[in-house]
């Protein structure tokens, strides 16, 4: 299985041409679920798994990799079914979300497909608040057939499971610049609303107010929409802090897309993603963001909030 996945320098070139590679999966069930494969490290068969008491209800156990111990997630029961339980036909999932790894326990592993950010929806409104999916797509099973493929909001389980601590360190905050902050706006581009809540409240912290938007075409609908009015958007925004994987347009894109319009090419653009971090060095060289933060840590929002701010007063 481990085959299964391409080298990171392969998967990288879809990267800034708003392209991404889905590893599709079933969870015991005839629907098909996807994670970006950029976020998968390995697929292996369940190695024994040890119990650890009182860890939370959706934690398996823990497999030991190469001295490594990785908690194992049960996927299915994680996003409110039944729980899976561990079985012959149970796979393993090895992920880096956030700088941490984790396994999440699925049925079968299917293939893994290469699609464009274009064809990713955000799911239907009707299917609720507290769906843990972050996106849906269509994939073609066989000629003329198609199904739906539903997106996990991998960061929406781990914050069930994991406390996130939104508190700022003693001494991040610069006290010459705490006054200029109150009042002045953010913008937050993120397909994951629990995402979104996490930047959301610790700015406002600060005294910042926060314009969300949930994917790429929609904040840069909204930037090109103040440059049509004649505002600048400089004065309408402090920084925009976006996503990386987003729907219809990702964040590589939306940052290419605003530097190439002298309107407003000298936003300042923070990439924040769960993405691995070497990687995306690379990638804000390429697409000319300002700067990378890895989700999810507070002191370097504010780090990046007051850089900004001490350019302009």
């Amino acid at each position: 299985m481990s085959g299964m996945l391409n080298s990171v320098d392969q998967r990288t070139q879809l990267v800034g041409e708003n392209r991404l590679e889905l590893l599709l999966f079933k969870l015991n069930t005839t629907q098909i679920f996807a994670i970006n494969v950029f976020k998968v490290k390995e697929i292996l068969k369940v190695p024994k798994l040890t119990k650890l008491p009182g860890s939370h209800y959706h934690i398996s156990g823990v497999a030991s990799l190469r001295g490594e111990s990785v908690p194992v997630i049960d996927l299915r029961g994680a996003i409110g079914m039944k729980p899976m339980g561990n079985d012959e036909e149970s796979t393993l999932i090895i992920t880096e979300y956030n700088r941490t790894t984790q396994g999440f326990l699925v049925g079968q592993v299917q293939n893994i497909i290469n699609t464009t950010w274009a064809d990713i929806q955000p799911p239907p409104k009707t299917v609720g608040r507290h769906n843990f999916l972050t996106a849906i797509t269509q994939v073609e099973v066989e000629p003329n057939t198609t199904r739906i493929v539903e997106i996990i909001d991998v960061e929406k389980v781990l914050a069930e499971i994991i406390e996130y601590d939104i508190s700022i360190s003693e001494g991040v905050l610069d006290q010459e610049l705490v006054s200029h902050m109150h009042g002045r706006k953010v913008l937050i581009v993120d397909d994951s609303s629990t995402a979104r809540t996490q930047v959301r409240n610790t700015l406002q912290q600060l005294g910042l107010e926060v314009i969300e938007r949930s994917d790429g075409r929609q904040a840069l609908d909204l930037l090109k929409g103040w440059c049509d009015e004649g505002k600048v958007v400089n004065d309408e925004i402090l920084l925009m802090i976006t996503d990386a994987e987003m729907p219809e347009m990702d964040g590589y894109r939306l940052t290419h897309e605003i530097r190439n319009d002298p309107r407003m090419n000298d936003l300042f653009i923070t990439l924040n993603t769960s993405l691995s971090g070497s990687f995306n060095d690379a990638m804000v060289q390429k697409v000319g963001c300002d700067r990378f933060i890895s989700k999810f840590q507070p002191d370097l929002i504010v780090g990046v909030v007051q850089e900004r701010l001490a350019q302009i007063i």
